[in-house]
């Protein structure tokens, strides 16, 4: 045997490690990245998280508005309202302007607010309370 030729479980073993390599490699590259600043930079592919409502409201003639229904309920500012605008043919536009209004009405009572709208088999208006994980803006 010649001791100068390498021995095929060391070939193996590098060619593991290089693949183990890559595979981490990979996983990191769809993960949160930290910027040059040190603030978390999420992916432009990441979906916003929804978190299940603490409180939901839907808007009525008898009931109150969403601003005294806000003043009614625990003030926590880890919270974020979001207003969900559900719109059937081409009812978008009147989907959208109720949706504006609850929004002015939330972003009055300090709350931090996202809209959510889609076409649907029937129009619906309601807002959700919860503990949703904050959105992130998206850098270049």
């Amino acid at each position: 045997m010649n001791p100068a030729a390498p021995q095929s479980w060391q070939l193996v073993l590098a060619d593991l490690a290089l693949i183990l390599f890559l595979v981490t490699l990979s996983g990191l590259a769809g993960s949160e990245t930290e910027d040059v600043a040190g603030g978390k930079t999420s992916s432009p592919t990441q979906e916003p998280q929804f978190a299940p409502s603490q409180a939901l409201f839907r808007p009525s003639a008898s009931g109150p508005d969403l601003r005294e229904w806000l003043a009614s309920q625990p003030v926590d500012h880890r919270s974020t309202l979001t207003i969900y605008a559900q719109y059937q043919g081409e009812d978008r536009a009147a989907a959208w302007a109720a949706a504006q209004r609850l929004s002015a009405q939330a972003d009055e009572a300090g709350y931090a607010v996202r809209i959510v709208i889609a076409r649907g088999e029937e129009s619906d208006l309601y807002a959700s309370l919860a503990y949703d994980a904050p959105m992130q803006p998206i850098r270049p």
